[in-house]
């Protein structure tokens, strides 16, 4: 797989703030790390499905983006970006994941540090080693390429008229230097400088729009820790539309000026859709919210946190029915609780998102437009053993194939994954399952958790033991027996065309 890492030489650290996360497979924390006569080498945190993805040895607190855009979206922009961490170990070498732009200098604490490339990272040599348990202040100097690479989709997505962001799930080390990896979650501040004539909105709140001369600077803050992959940056000829949602939320969505008008009655239903994803598992847990009409074509709409994507085509241009709509537009709502608040801590923790988020997309449909839940919990019985059998079992997705990391969405972590969570209202009934829905994005607000963390939550909550039926129904080769609904079969596999005769 070919990336466009080029390097130069040589160039800026101090205190930063926040608390450290929870140590993930610490066991990927290792000599390696401090072994200076060693080669470099591209690390990674031990994710199953993504062995190289993030970088041990360190925990970062905040990113400062800046980014320049050139004003066309197929040439590379300029770029600086700050990174705060706390070292989990002594470290001689600091890696970090990118692997798309030319790498022009690299500070460590103000004093220039060597660098170079390592597969899908950038790995640091600061001058001197860095203790555990101190901060340190990373500046990349680097340009960010909008510019597809064959075979390695994601990051920068080029839209009719700018670009936003698809970074999931390992891509936003295409668009920055990161640790691009969910269990390490940070603070992001965004400051974008484009012609005047262009809008920019990013994750969070504005701080401010400073005009000079035939550009402006945009600058955008969140107000919660954020996973790299839901990073998102919108740069376009674009109209920012305000309305108010539930307790005042300030909600805004972003979309193409001329389709304005076409795009405001579906707009005007999201403050009714967050209302009703409150009353099922409680408060909206972030300081903004909307909708990114982005005139590309992606192939998903995506959960990009306080901002979601979504195609512009699928609201103009659609032949699914306006139900449907609404209930893929409930289902990246639901994110903002399941995937982005509580993040998975591992990839293969994954089914906790895109099952949730069907699961209330399905819930939605049945109470809004009168499609039963059970009738298509049904279907997804009969089709669970060919999910599993092509992608794994919910909760163990198989490894995806090269060059398709994308491939871990597959049904198996979806309405597979709805399926178990339809099992486990079955098996500990309505009351007990619809408590542990609140008590699951109140208890991992802000952080990340895993299958096992859920698993642990449903048994105190049932009052008994669960860990047969979880094992049953998120790791078997075949699905289980549905309680309360023993007629459900799976449906008969396929069968093979004959072979010819010869």
């Amino acid at each position: 797989m070919s990336h466009t890492l080029r390097i130069r030489a040589p160039r800026p650290r101090t205190l930063a703030r926040r608390r450290l996360k929870a140590a993930l497979l610490a066991s990927a924390v290792s000599v390696c790390l401090v072994a200076a006569s060693a080669p470099p080498a591209p690390l990674g945190v031990g994710d199953r499905l993504f062995p190289y993805l993030g970088n041990p040895g360190y925990d970062v607190a905040s990113y400062d983006l800046s980014l320049t855009y050139p004003g066309s979206n197929d040439k590379p922009l300029r770029a600086v970006t700050t990174i705060d961490a706390r070292t989990t170990t002594s470290l001689d070498r600091v890696n970090l994941d990118f692997a798309r732009g030319t790498v022009e200098s690299v500070q460590v604490d103000g004093v220039p540090a060597s660098f170079t490339a390592a597969g899908d990272d950038l790995v640091v040599t600061p001058r001197t080693p860095l203790p555990q348990g101190s901060w340190m202040r990373i500046t990349v100097r680097h340009t960010s390429d909008p510019r597809s690479v064959e075979g390695r989709d994601g990051g920068w997505v080029r839209t009719a008229d700018g670009l936003v962001m698809a970074n999931q799930a390992d891509a936003a080390h295409l668009v920055f230097p990161s640790n691009d990896h969910p269990s390490d979650k940070a603070s992001f501040t965004f400051r974008i400088t484009a012609p005047n004539g262009y809008t920019v909105v990013a994750n969070g709140l504005p701080t401010g729009a400073d005009r000079v001369g035939r550009s402006t600077t945009w600058t955008y803050r969140t107000q919660h820790p954020m996973a790299t992959e839901l990073a998102q940056v919108s740069i376009g000829r674009s109209s920012v539309l305000h309305r108010a949602g539930p307790h005042g939320l300030p909600v805004r969505d972003v979309v193409p000026t001329k389709d304005r008008d076409a795009l405001e009655p579906w707009l005007a239903k999201t403050p009714d859709q967050i209302a009703w994803m409150e009353s099922k598992v409680g408060p909206y847990p972030f300081e903004t919210y909307g909708l990114l009409m982005a005139e590309a074509s992606t192939g998903f709409e995506l959960e990009t946190q306080t901002l979601s994507l979504f195609e512009k085509d699928l609201f103009t241009e659609s032949a699914f029915p306006k139900w449907y709509i609404e209930s893929i537009m409930v289902h990246e709502l639901s994110h903002q609780w399941f995937g982005d608040s509580v993040s998975p801590r591992t990839w293969s923790d994954v089914w906790l998102n895109e099952g949730h988020a069907t699961w209330y997309e399905a819930l939605y449909a049945q109470e809004k437009a009168n499609k039963p839940m059970e009738t298509r919990m049904k279907a997804a019985y009969g089709s669970s053993d060919g999910w599993r059998a092509a992608g794994g079992p919910p909760a163990a997705p198989k490894v995806p194939a090269p060059g398709q990391k994308i491939g871990i969405f597959r049904p198996n972590v979806y309405d597979g994954a709805a399926l178990a969570l339809y099992a486990l209202r079955q098996e500990i009934g309505r009351q007990a399952f619809e408590r542990l829905e609140r008590l699951w994005v109140q208890a991992h607000r802000d952080g990340t958790a895993t299958t096992a963390d859920f698993e642990r939550l449903a048994s105190d909550v049932s009052g008994r033991d669960l860990s047969g039926f979880f094992k049953d129904w998120l790791y078997g080769e075949k699905t289980p027996p549905m309680p309360g609904h023993q007629d459900w079969k799976p449906a008969a596999p396929a069968r093979k065309a004959a072979t010819p005769a010869k």
